[in-house]
C-alpha cells in the first residue's frame, strides 16, 4: 500500500465526522499527497507532508490512546500541517557534483500565498470541511510549540495547562521530525 492510501485508509477507519469525505476530495485538488513536509529540515521529499503526517498519527496513537478518542487522535496529527498546502514550490539552484562540476539541482523553498501563521491556518483551513472540537483546535493551533517564537511562550503554557492534546501532539510532532526521520 502506498503512502497516499494508507493516508486515506486512516482516515476512513478513523474519522466519521460530516465533512470528512469533502476534505478528502478536496485534498485530491491539492498537491497534499505529493508535497514535502518542509523545505530541508524533515520530510524534504516528494510525499513528505503524507510520510510526516502518518509518523505523527502512529506516534500519537501509541503514545495516547488510552487517554483520546481514535477520531480526534486521528483528526489531530493527520491533519496538523495541512496549512502547507500549495506551501512550497521547487526551484533551481547550482551544486557541485560528485565529480566536481556544477548541475541545476531542484530544491524545495516557500511560496506563502496565505500568511495567515501555521496552526491557525491548519485549524482555519479544517474548520471549512469539518467541525473540530475545541481541544482538537487547541492542540493544533498550538503543536509547534515553542518553535512559534516567544511571543507566544505566555499563551503556550496556557494552553499546555488547559488542552494537553496540545502538548502531546507537539511531542508527536517533535519525535516524527527529530526521531523518525
Amino acid at each position: 500500500m502506498n503512502n497516499k492510501d494508507t493516508f486515506i485508509e486512516l482516515v476512513k477507519n478513523n474519522i466519521t465526522r460530516n465533512g470528512i469525505d469533502d476534505l478528502l476530495s478536496a485534498l485530491e485538488k491539492t498537491d497534499f499527497y505529493i508535497a514535502p513536509a518542509s523545505t530541508r529540515f524533515h520530510d524534504s521529499c516528494k510525499e513528505g507532508l503524507v510520510i510526516h503526517s502518518i509518523k505523527v498519527y502512529n506516534i500519537l496513537r501509541e503514545d495516547c490512546s488510552s487517554k483520546y478518542s481514535s477520531e480526534t487522535l486521528a483528526v489531530v496529527s493527520l491533519f496538523h500541517d495541512i496549512c502547507k498546502l500549495g506551501y512550497y514550490k521547487t526551484e533551481l539552484r547550482n551544486n557541485k557534483n560528485e565529480q566536481g562540476k556544477w548541475e541545476k539541482v531542484p530544491y524545495y523553498t516557500v511560496d506563502d500565498k496565505f500568511a495567515y501563521g501555521h496552526g491557525e491556518k491548519s485549524v482555519f483551513m479544517l474548520m471549512s470541511d469539518i467541525e473540530l472540537t475545541v481541544e482538537e483546535a487547541t492542540a493544533i493551533r498550538f503543536h509547534m510549540g515553542a518553535y512559534e517564537g516567544q511571543q507566544i511562550w505566555s499563551t503556550l503554557a496556557t494552553a499546555y495547562g488547559q488542552c494537553p492534546l496540545a502538548l502531546h501532539l507537539h511531542f508527536a510532532d517533535m519525535k516524527a521530525t527529530y526521531l523518525k526521520e
